[in-house]
C-alpha cells in the first residue's frame, strides 16, 4: 500500500498506529506462531429465538446495558461481527408494518410493543464498536413446535392470510410455493434493509423443513397450481427457494446496492452416493434431496454474496469429516468465481464443544484446529461464524480462550465484495491526533464527496511507518460518522512516540491505496 506522507506539527500531538496486540499465551505452540489474516470473517450468531442467546423482558436500559456488555466482551474477544436474529417466527425484533413484534422481545403475547427499538440499538451498537450487524432471519417459519395459530398477533399475516399457511409435524410454515408468500417475504427485506443501517441479510438453513418420516409436506395443492412445467415435486420446490433467493439479492440491491446476502446452508449438498459430484460424505440429511436448498445454483448464478455452510462435525467424524466438507465447499466456491465471486465461511458448532456422543468434542483443541484448517492456503475460506453467542460464553473447556487469546489475538477487517462495487476510496482530508491522560484522542475529518463507510486506523512506534499488511499494526476498525469521526486510542502508551496511518474502507470493503499519515514529535 502506497501512503501519502503528511507529517502534522506540534500545537496538538499526533500519532499513529496500533500494537493492540496484547500478550498471547501460547499454549499451543503451533497455534500461537502462525501468521494471522488481515481479514477475516469472525462472527457469532445472536440466536433470540426460544430466547436461546438473549432473555425475554428487559426494560429498554436493560436491553441497552446487556447489549453493550455483550458487544464489549466480543470486540475484546476480536470479533468483528454479529448475526442477530430479527426474524425467527415470522415476527420482528424491530418496528415493522409487515410482521408483528416478535415474543421473544418481552416474553409475552406476540405484537406486544416493547416500546423499544431492539435492532436500532443492536445496530448503533455493534458499529460504535467497528462491528458489523447481519440481520437474520427465518423465511418460512410461522411457530414453534406445540404453537397454535392463535397465539400469533392477529395481524400476523399468517392469520389475515390463513390459506398462506401449512401444518407440517408440529409447527406451521408459509407455503414456499405461493407467489404470494414470495412477494411478501421479499416486501419484508425491502421494508428491513431500506429502514436499519444493516450490513448484510442473512438466511440459515430453514427453507423446506427437515424431512419428517412418513409424512407429506402438504404443498400438493400449490403444486398442482403452479408447479405445471415441473414433472417432479422436488424439481419445482427447489425452484421455488431459488426464485425466492433470486428475487430477494435483486430487492436487496435495488435498495442498497452494498448491503450483502448471505445464506447458511446445512452442510452437505449432496453425498456422492446420490451425485458423483457431491462430498464423500454419508449424511443422512442434504441440502438439495431433503431442504430443496439448490446451493450450487445460488453459487453459481451470483445470487449470494457469501455463504456459509454449517459445517458441524468433527475432523474425524467418518460419515461427515470436517475436511473432506471443507474442501467440498472450497473447490465449489472457486469453481463459480470466474463467473461470479462468492465469500465462503464456515459455520462452527461452538455448541458442541464439551457437549457431544462424538468423542473428539471432548478435545479443547477440536475448534481452534477447524479454524486453523479454514486459514489454509488450500482452501477458499475467509473465516468462520461461531453457533452460537451463549457457547461462547461459557467458553466449555476453555476453548474460546484459546481462540481469543492465539487465533483472534490481532484485529481483522471483514472480507470485501469488490464484484459489488469496486471503486477505491480516497484517504480521509486530515487527521489529527492528541495526546491525552487516557491515552490519543484521533480525529478523522473526511471532506470526500463520496464518503467511505469505515475507516482502519494503523499504529506504528517511533517515527517509521510498518507494514499495513500486518494485522499487529491494526488498533481497530471505526465507521465513518458523516465525515467527523472520532476515537480513543486507549492502548498507546504515555511516553512513548507513535506514527498513525488511517485508511479508508468503502461500502463493499475496499481500502484506499494511501493512508493519511501522522507523526509524533519524537
Amino acid at each position: 500500500m502506497s501512503k501519502k506522507n503528511s507529517k502534522w506539527k506540534p500545537i496538538t500531538l499526533v500519532a499513529m498506529i496500533f500494537m493492540l496486540c496484547l500478550p498471547t499465551i501460547p499454549a499451543n505452540t503451533a497455534l500461537a506462531s502462525t501468521t494471522q489474516p488481515k481479514r477475516e470473517m469472525r462472527a457469532v450468531w445472536i440466536s433470540t429465538v426460544q430466547n436461546i442467546d438473549m432473555k425475554a423482558g428487559m426494560t429498554k436500559e436493560q436491553y441497552t446495558t446487556w447489549t453493550r456488555q455483550t458487544l464489549d466482551k466480543l470486540k475484546a474477544n476480536k470479533l468483528n461481527t454479529v448475526i442477530y436474529q430479527v426474524r425467527p417466527t415470522n415476527d420482528a425484533m424491530y418496528a415493522s408494518d409487515l410482521a408483528p413484534w416478535s415474543s421473544y422481545i418481552t416474553g409475552k403475547k406476540q405484537g406486544t410493543n416493547p416500546g423499544y427499538n431492539p435492532l436500532t440499538i443492536m445496530v448503533e451498537e455493534a458499529h460504535k464498536r467497528g462491528m458489523e450487524l447481519h440481520a437474520w432471519m427465518n423465511p418460512y417459519r410461522v411457530t414453534m413446535p406445540g404453537q397454535k395459530l392463535t397465539d400469533l398477533a392477529a395481524d400476523n399475516v399468517a392469520r389475515t392470510n390463513p390459506n398462506w399457511v401449512v401444518k407440517y409435524g408440529k409447527q406451521y410454515y408459509l407455503n414456499p410455493g405461493l407467489p404470494e408468500v414470495q412477494n411478501y417475504l421479499v416486501d419484508i427485506v425491502k421494508e428491513l434493509v431500506a429502514n436499519y443501517d444493516i450490513d448484510a441479510i442473512h438466511m440459515d438453513d430453514y427453507f423446506y423443513p427437515y424431512k419428517i418420516a412418513n409424512e407429506a409436506f402438504p404443498d400438493q395443492a400449490a403444486y398442482k397450481k403452479y408447479g405445471a412445467s415441473f414433472k417432479k415435486v422436488e424439481d419445482w420446490r427447489r425452484d421455488n427457494v431459488n426464485q425466492l433467493v433470486e428475487k430477494i439479492y435483486t430487492a436487496i440491491k435495488d435498495t442498497k446496492p452494498y448491503v450483502q446476502y448471505g445464506i447458511s446452508p446445512f452442510g452437505v449438498w449432496r453425498n456422492k452416493s446420490l451425485d458423483k459430484t457431491g462430498s464423500d460424505t454419508r449424511a443422512g440429511v442434504n441440502n438439495y434431496d431433503d431442504l430443496f436448498a439448490d446451493v450450487r445454483t445460488w453459487i453459481q448464478n451470483g445470487t449470494i454474496d457469501y455463504i456459509t455452510p454449517q459445517i458441524y462435525w468433527s475432523r474425524t467424524l467418518a460419515v461427515a469429516k470436517y475436511g473432506t466438507l471443507l474442501d467440498w465447499w472450497s473447490r465449489e466456491v472457486q469453481t463459480y468465481a470466474q463467473t461470479h465471486p462468492v465469500q465462503l465461511y464456515i459455520g462452527l458448532a461452538d455448541y458442541k464443544v464439551g457437549n457431544d456422543s462424538d468423542g473428539a468434542w471432548k478435545n479443547k483443541m477440536e475448534l481452534p484446529n477447524q479454524i486453523m484448517a479454514n486459514r489454509s492456503e488450500q482452501v477458499a475460506a475467509k473465516g468462520q461464524m461461531h453457533f452460537s453467542l451463549r457457547s461462547i460464553q461459557n467458553n466449555k473447556l476453555g476453548y474460546a480462550t484459546i481462540v481469543s487469546q492465539q487465533l483472534y489475538n490481532y484485529t481483522a477487517l471483514t472480507p470485501d465484495t469488490p464484484w459489488l462495487d469496486d471503486a477505491v476510496p480516497n484517504e480521509p482530508t486530515f487527521v489529527q491526533v492528541t495526546k491525552e491522560a487516557d491515552g490519543r484522542q484521533i480525529k478523522i475529518i473526511d471532506e470526500n464527496k463520496t464518503q467511505p463507510r469505515k475507516y482502519v486506523i494503523y499504529r506504528f512506534a517511533g517515527n517509521k511507518e510498518g507494514s499495513y499488511n500486518d494485522p499487529q499494526n491494526i488498533v481497530d476498525v471505526i465507521y465513518n460518522k458523516n465525515g467527523i469521526t472520532e476515537f480513543v486510542d486507549k492502548t498507546a502508551l504515555a511516553k512513548r512516540s507513535y506514527t498513525y496511518g488511517i485508511t479508508a474502507v468503502s461500502a463493499t470493503g475496499v481500502e484506499s491505496k494511501e493512508a493519511f499519515v501522522v507523526k509524533e514529535d519524537q
